[in-house]
């Protein structure tokens, strides 16, 4: 059996046929990550009393809900690692095509599906938990709309450099690319997530977690902009770190990590430096 096609190969001549599966893959995917991500969110933001203007920190609240993020992201990029890549997140999508990973034309395809996926997901949470839909990202604690744009770049920024370093890159950690992505989101929402939009951002790092919530519940806030600025922008920042490293050879700095014989013939083409 000869060596499996990298899936993350530039795609010059993309296909309708293929850009179609990967949107529904997409739309699948990102649908089962938020609506498990929601369900958490919203079953931990259940115990807080929505009157309460500023309750004290939970850390079993924010635990719950980083794990419910963090493992619901690790579980479904698993899954459709192989069809799609999983990348649920428009900045993934946006960073996947900078780095020639995926074309344009896919990128704008699958970013919408996610967009709706999340639409999706936060309305049919809203439609079997009781009560309001309380998985809304929203600023909180004192923090200035600047505050919180610079917060959601550069956590992004950190997730998707976790994304290309670990999927993109093929090398003999590749396998447990989703257990890292996973853990990535897992460290920044709990840095980051809040309940009932009291702390900080609420740890978005993706448009279409944030939307969908605010289509849902009809409301936008003046701010909600800084979840699409501020994640896009880290795409940008992570993408231009990782071509800074391929511009620098970074393959020359630690030699042997990457495709020396050991378990290519299960992930591909040896990577060959010049």
């Amino acid at each position: 059996m000869g060596p499996l096609p990298s899936l993350f190969s530039s795609e010059s001549n993309d296909s309708w046929k293929k850009s179609s599966v990967a949107t529904f893959g997409e739309f699948v995917g990102t649908f089962m990550f938020l609506f498990l991500s929601y369900t958490g969110c919203q079953i931990a933001n259940m115990s807080v009393d929505p009157k309460d203007s500023a309750p004290e920190p939970n850390p079993t609240v924010l635990l719950y809900i980083s794990l419910s993020f963090g493992t619901a992201l690790a579980i479904n990029v698993w899954v459709f690692y192989r069809v799609t890549g999983g990348m649920f997140n428009p900045a993934v999508s946006l960073a996947l095509a900078l780095v020639g990973a995926i074309s344009p034309i896919r990128a704008v395809m699958v970013s919408i599906a996610q967009v709706v996926a999340g639409i999706a997901a936060a309305g049919v949470v809203s439609a079997l938990f009781p009560g309001p839909l309380v998985v809304q990202t929203k600023l909180g604690g004192g923090t200035t709309t600047t505050q919180g744009l610079f917060i959601e770049m550069f956590l992004t920024a950190e997730l998707i450099i976790t994304i290309l370093m670990l999927a993109v890159v093929k090398h003999r950690a590749t396998f447990l690319a989703p257990l890292g992505i996973g853990l990535a989101l897992f460290i920044a929402q709990l840095s980051e997530c809040c309940y009932l939009g009291v702390y900080f951002t609420g740890g978005s790092l993706n448009p279409a977690r944030s939307f969908g919530p605010d289509v849902i519940v009809g409301g936008f806030p003046g701010y909600h902009w800084i979840y699409w600025v501020g994640p896009l922008l880290g795409s940008l920042l992570a993408t231009g770190f990782y071509q800074a490293l391929n511009f620098l050879r970074y393959q020359n700095v630690n030699p042997g990590q990457d495709f020396d014989g050991i378990g290519s013939e299960l992930m591909g083409n040896p990577e060959r430096s010049e």
